[in-house]
C-alpha cells in the first residue's frame, strides 16, 4: 500500500456569487470512500434555496460577461487552463479520492482537461455572424447574430467529473455565457479545486457557480425560468426527467448519455493490439465506468477461440487495488449498490447462457471493504440478451462471434443506443464502409476512446442529443438571431 500520499479529504463549499458556503439548504452527505467503504467526510449539499440564489447570481453576471471583450474571455481562459495544469497532481489525487479512479489515469485527465480548456479559449472570438441578403426586390439587408443563452445549467457525471467540467463549461464561458454547475455528491473534490481555480483565473464573480448536490437541487436547476439551457451527463432515465422538465418552458438540451458500443474484430485485426485495448477499455480503465468504452466485442469467427484465449489472458493480469498505487491499473466501483447491480448482472449472463472465462467474483482479502470486482469476460453472449442490450457500468465484457460483415453491422446496431463504435482491420475501403452503416456518434478505427477535443463527441439514440468537442460543441452555447432592414425608411 502507498502511504506517501496525502489521502486527508478537502473541504468542500457551495459557491454563489462569488462567495464560499460551508452549509447548504440541501442538507449533509455522507462521502464514503469506495476503497475502504467507510465515510471519509461530510458534504454540503444545495437545496432549491441555494440554487435560486446561484441562478439570480449568474443571470446578473451574465450581462457584464457576455459584453466583456473576447480577447478577455480567452486570456481567462487560457489562465484557468494553465492552473489545471499545474495543478495536476492535486487534481489526480482529488480524483482518487472522489471515487477510486487509479492516480496514473487522474493525472491524464488533467491533463485532457487543460487541453480541452485552450482549445475552446481560441473559440471565444469565432462566433460568426453572416450576411444572408444584400439586395433583393425588397431591398432589404439582413444579418444573422450568434449570441449567448445566458444561464446555463450545467450538471456533470459523477465517472470523471474533472474532465465533464472541461467538456462543458470552457465552451460555454467563451461564448458569453454564465453557468451554474452541480457536481454529483458522490465526487465533490475535484469541482471544489476547478472553482478554486476560476477564482485565481480572475473570472468575475457570478459566471461560475457550483453547487455539489443531489437530484433535488439538479431538478431545481433545470426547472429553473432563469435558466436558459441545460448540458447534462449520465444516464437515461434522470435524462428522461430532464427532457420533461424542460418541454415546459421548450428548453434545449444538450444530453450525453449511456452506451453499449460494439468492437468489431475483423479477421485481418492486428489482434495484439485490438485485444488489449478492447479488454483494458472494457474492464480495466475505470473499472469499467465509462459511457464509451467497448463493452461488447464483436469478433469474426476465424479468429474468435484466438481472440477470447488472448483477452482472458489480459483480464486476468489486470491489477486491482489501491488506487494510490502507481501499479494499480482499476480501482473500486463506485459504491455498494452499483456492486450489488453488477454482480447481479453477472449472474442474470449466466442464466442467459453466457460462458465465463474470467473473473466473475468480488476481490475479497485486502480489498474485502471496498467495492472491487474482478475484471470479468463472458464469451457466446447472445446479441439480444441483457448482457449486450443494456448498459452495465462495471467492469463486464460481452463477447459474440459473427461471419461476415453485414452480420456485424447488424448486431453492432441492434441496441437502442449509439454513442461510439470500434473497429479493427487493415483494409481501408473496408473500414470506411462498415463506420458509414454503423448507427453510432463516433467510429474509431484501430484505436480507442480518448475524447479529442476537435472531434464532436456525442451519441444517437438514447445515448443522447447534441454535442461536445470541436466547433459543434462550442456552437451548441450559440443560438442565432435573424436581423432584416428594410431598404426605405431607414438612415446611417
Amino acid at each position: 500500500m502507498t502511504t506517501a500520499i496525502d489521502r486527508t479529504p478537502p473541504a468542500v463549499h457551495l459557491r454563489i456569487g462569488g462567495s464560499r458556503h460551508t452549509d447548504g439548504t440541501g442538507g449533509t452527505f455522507d462521502h464514503v470512500n469506495p476503497v475502504t467503504g467507510a465515510v471519509d467526510s461530510v458534504i454540503p449539499l444545495a437545496g432549491p434555496d441555494d440554487v435560486e440564489q446561484a441562478v439570480r447570481a449568474a443571470d446578473e453576471a451574465f450581462g457584464t460577461w457576455r459584453r466583456t471583450r473576447p480577447a478577455e474571455r480567452r486570456a481567462r481562459l487560457l489562465k484557468l487552463a494553465d492552473l489545471i495544469e499545474a495543478h495536476s497532481e492535486e487534481f489526480a489525487r482529488r480524483g482518487t479520492l472522489d471515487n477510486g479512479t487509479p492516480l496514473t489515469l487522474g493525472s491524464h485527465f488533467a491533463a485532457l482537461s487543460a487541453e480541452w480548456t485552450r482549445y475552446y479559449a481560441g473559440w471565444a472570438d469565432k462566433a460568426e455572424s453572416h450576411v444572408t441578403s444584400t439586395f433583393g426586390e425588397d431591398g432589404e439587408f439582413s444579418y444573422t447574430l450568434a449570441q449567448p443563452y445566458g444561464v446555463i445549467g450545467v450538471i456533470i457525471t459523477w465517472n470523471g467529473p474533472l474532465i465533464s467540467l472541461a467538456m462543458k463549461l470552457p465552451a460555454a464561458l467563451a461564448a458569453g455565457n454564465t453557468v451554474v454547475v452541480k457536481p454529483s455528491e458522490l465526487t465533490p473534490y475535484s469541482a471544489e479545486l476547478f472553482a478554486d481555480l476560476v477564482e485565481v483565473a480572475g473570472f468575475p464573480p457570478g459566471v461560475v457557480n457550483v453547487l455539489p448536490g443531489t437530484a433535488a437541487a439538479g431538478e431545481a436547476l433545470v426547472s429553473h425560468p432563469l435558466v436558459q439551457k441545460v448540458t447534462f451527463t449520465g444516464g437515461p432515465d434522470t435524462a428522461r426527467r430532464i427532457l420533461r422538465s424542460c418541454a415546459e418552458t421548450m428548453k434545449p438540451v444538450v444530453l450525453e448519455l449511456g452506451g453499449k458500443s460494439a468492437n468489431i474484430l475483423l479477421e485481418d485485426a492486428d489482434l495484439d493490439t485490438a485485444c488489449t485495448l478492447g479488454t483494458l477499455m472494457s474492464v480495466g480503465t475505470l473499472t469499467g465506468q465509462g459511457c464509451a468504452f467497448p463493452t461488447r466485442m464483436l469478433v469474426q469467427r476465424q479468429i474468435y477461440e484466438t481472440v477470447l484465449e488472448k483477452v482472458a489472458q489480459i483480464a486476468a493480469t489486470i491489477t486491482s487495488g489501491d488506487p494510490f498505487d502507481p501499479a494499480t491499473v482499476s480501482g473500486p466501483l463506485i459504491n455498494e449498490a452499483a456492486l450489488s447491480r453488477v454482480l447481479g448482472v453477472i449472474e442474470k449472463a449466466k442464466s442467459d447462457g453466457a460462458r465465463l472465462i474470467a473473473g466473475g467474483s468480488r476481490i475479497e482479502g485486502a480489498l474485502s471493504d471496498g467495492y472491487f470486482l474482478q475484471p470479468t469476460v463472458f464469451a457466446d453472449v447472445d446479441p439480444h440478451t441483457d448482457l449486450a442490450q443494456r448498459e452495465v457500468f462495471g467492469p463486464v465484457l460481452a463477447i459474440t462471434p459473427f461471419d461476415t460483415d453485414d452480420e456485424a453491422i447488424e448486431i453492432a446496431n441492434c441496441t437502442p443506443y449509439g454513442l461510439s463504435a470500434y473497429l479493427h482491420t487493415q483494409q481501408l475501403r473496408r473500414a470506411h464502409h462498415i463506420a458509414e452503416e454503423l448507427a453510432a456518434g463516433e467510429v474509431l478505427v484501430n484505436g480507442a476512446a480518448n475524447l479529442a477535443v476537435r472531434r464532436p463527441f456525442g451519441g444517437w439514440g438514447i445515448s443522447g442529443v447534441g454535442k461536445e468537442g470541436g466547433r459543434q460543441g462550442f456552437e451548441e452555447f450559440l443560438r442565432t438571431k435573424s436581423v432584416g432592414i428594410a431598404g426605405n425608411g431607414v438612415t446611417a
